[in-house]
């Protein structure tokens, strides 16, 4: 059996594959940060749902990259995690 990392590795060597895996950057840091938040808290997702006043699954959506949170949910995220809030534009 083929490990994921070795795919990834392999598929890496592809022009478009790199684009399109470079493209999802973003969406990887946000659900990392997401998940390093709520750990720190000490909090699983059905907990941190109900200090957000959501459920499980949304926080499971969020945790996975693919979905854009308001502004909004955000803070409420930070509020719940006992984290501060801080968005910033760095340099490309």
């Amino acid at each position: 059996m083929t490990k994921v990392s070795e795919l990834h590795r392999q598929w890496s060597e592809d022009p478009g594959y790199r684009k399109a895996y470079d493209g999802l950057d973003l969406e990887f840091t946000f659900a990392r940060t997401l998940i390093e938040a709520r750990k720190r808290a000490e909090l699983t997702q059905a907990q941190l749902a109900e200090r957000m006043g959501t459920t499980q699954s949304v926080v499971a959506r969020l945790e996975s990259g693919r979905v854009h949170p308001s502004t909004r949910t955000l803070e409420r995220i930070a509020h719940a995690t006992g984290t501060r809030l801080r968005i910033s534009f760095d340099p490309a």
